[in-house]
């Protein structure tokens, strides 16, 4: 039973299972990108993501806490001047898997896992679907009426007193009845005569 075993060992000791992800956690921050098997990349964001997190704080203590997963002077040193101030406001979620289909030799699913805040290409889309208009689901007219200008207070409650006194004068003002119209004479509806029974 695989009680209390939650991580992926993939299928080697831990001795190198950690060089191994140190190594590619290195090639990850100094190329941005790599490409490798799914679980390999699921293995890599567990260990790479709270790295970076560390790396937001430029302390002596915490690049050794790095370089002591690293083992890469150069990775420590690109973490912490180039990624570090890149992702200093995201809270989280500093990698991305995308999903590449499956090796040709073994039919192994392959994966691409990159840093989010350097894919140029995913930030110009976003950028551009930030500028996009945030559009509706129901039409609209076609006209859009112009905003009225703004008036003054005084002049709308002028306004407003000046109709309400034209309209409580007109009712009561008397109205002259209108002569109601005259219908038409009814035409009388004569029975029809019927005719006469011939004698036999």
């Amino acid at each position: 039973m695989r009680h209390s075993k939650k991580f992926n060992h993939l299928s080697r000791k831990s001795g190198h299972r950690k060089a191994m992800l140190a190594n590619m956690a290195s090639s990850l921050i100094l190329h941005k990108h790599i490409e490798t098997t799914q679980a390999k990349a699921k293995a890599l964001r567990v260990y790479v993501e709270p790295l970076i997190t560390k790396s937001k704080d430029d302390t002596t203590h915490s690049r050794r806490t790095v370089f002591s997963y690293l083992k890469d002077k150069t990775a420590v040193s690109e973490l912490f001047r180039e990624v570090a101030p890149k992702v200093a406001a995201r809270p989280g979620g500093y990698t991305r898997i995308l999903k590449l289909g499956f090796r040709a030799g073994d039919a192994a699913d392959m994966a691409r896992i990159e840093l989010v805040d350097f894919n140029e290409a995913a930030l110009a889309a976003s950028g551009k679907a930030a500028t996009k208009k945030a559009g509706t689901r129901r039409s609209r007219s076609k006209k859009t009426a112009e905003p009225a200008p703004a008036k003054d207070v005084e002049t709308v409650v002028e306004t407003v007193v000046e109709n309400v006194t034209e309209t409580v004068a007109e009712e009561k003002e008397p109205v002259a009845a209108a002569p109601k119209p005259k219908k038409a004479p009814a035409e009388k509806k004569t029975p029809a005569k019927k005719p006469a029974k011939k004698a036999e």
